[in-house]
């Protein structure tokens, strides 16, 4: 890393493609990897938070009292950036997303470089994000990323985005961490995004408030559909060629071709064996994968949802 080089690390979210964020060169690299669009900002990893400090133009309460909630944890925070903060990282704004991971091994790798690091997932552009070693292998040729193997990811998706930037604090992107939960620690309200919003940026080209905003993201090779529940049998019926079913309901095995897989009804447990699963069902031959629509409640389930409607958009 120290030379500009490529290292895929595990996070408690999911395993995030390393560079040093405050090497333009090395960030770039990522980007042209990836094949990432240059609007599409990157979330700077940090190990503490005085690192983070480092970064941006200032640190309010606000951020210290959720920094001391929730980091090391799945939440970022954005803020305005300092003048060391290479532009490319942000795509231009003139904020930057921090965060403090919670795996002992990359908190290690962020102390021995002495650096913040990049850390977008591992993966090529707008596919499932990888949730194990052996998924951010599959991505990449070793000549060009390391990967350090942390085990599985417990969280399994994204982080919380909340931006600091502006009054009241709001929700780029949902992830484990609630805006309720946010609320309660900085005692303002906090906006959440409203589920299905679009959320892109207004004017093409411009930079993205937040990673995990394109409407086409997350998705598995395999052309992927989401549908109700009630809708599974008939839809497994009418369907030619081979459908992989995912499902955290109770159902009758599929008929021949088809294949059911079964996924937790926890969301937490959800949220952490989705993209697996996704990645999984790629691999089984199908014409398509069907994910049934989880209709539950909560904030977990709200950013689950968020990616299953990207992974499966047109």
């Amino acid at each position: 890393m120290k030379d500009g080089r490529l290292v895929a690390f595990p996070t408690e979210t999911v395993y995030g493609l390393g560079a040093d964020a405050l090497d333009a060169s090395a960030v770039a690299r990522v980007f042209a990897l990836k094949g990432r669009p240059a609007n599409n900002p990157l979330i700077v990893h940090v190990c503490d938070e005085a690192m983070a400090r480092s970064l941006v133009k200032e640190w309010p309460a606000a951020a210290a009292a959720l920094a001391k909630s929730f980091w090391p944890g799945p939440l970022s925070i954005v803020l305005p950036r300092a003048a060391s903060v290479p532009g490319i990282v942000t795509a231009g704004s003139p904020n930057v997303a921090v965060r403090c991971p919670r795996h002992p091994l990359t908190l290690a790798l962020i102390r021995a470089l002495g650096r913040p690091l990049v850390g977008p997932s591992a993966n090529a552009s707008g596919h499932v994000s990888p949730t194990t070693a052996a998924h951010a292998r599959a991505e990449f040729d070793a000549r060009d990323v390391h990967v350090l193997d942390g085990g599985p990811c417990e969280g399994g998706i994204e982080s919380t985005v909340v931006t600091l930037a502006e009054s009241p604090p709001r929700v780029l992107r949902p992830g484990l961490i609630s805006a309720e939960e946010i609320a309660r620690v900085l005692g303002t309200p906090v906006t959440a995004p409203r589920e299905g919003a679009a959320a892109h940026a207004s004017v093409p080209g411009t930079p993205l408030e937040s990673p995990g905003l394109l409407e086409k993201h997350y998705a598995p090779r395999t052309r992927a559909v989401m549908i109700p529940g009630k809708d599974a049998p008939a839809f497994l019926r009418r369907a030619v060629g081979k459908v992989v079913l995912l499902t955290h309901h109770a159902c009758d095995p599929a008929p021949p071709p088809h294949e059911v897989v079964a996924l937790p009804a926890d969301a937490h447990a959800y949220a952490a064996a989705v993209y697996a699963a996704l990645r999984d069902a790629d691999s089984r031959g199908a014409g398509v994968i069907a994910v049934v629509k989880p209709e539950d409640d909560g904030a977990v389930w709200d950013a689950v949802r968020d990616r299953l409607r990207r992974a499966t958009a047109e």
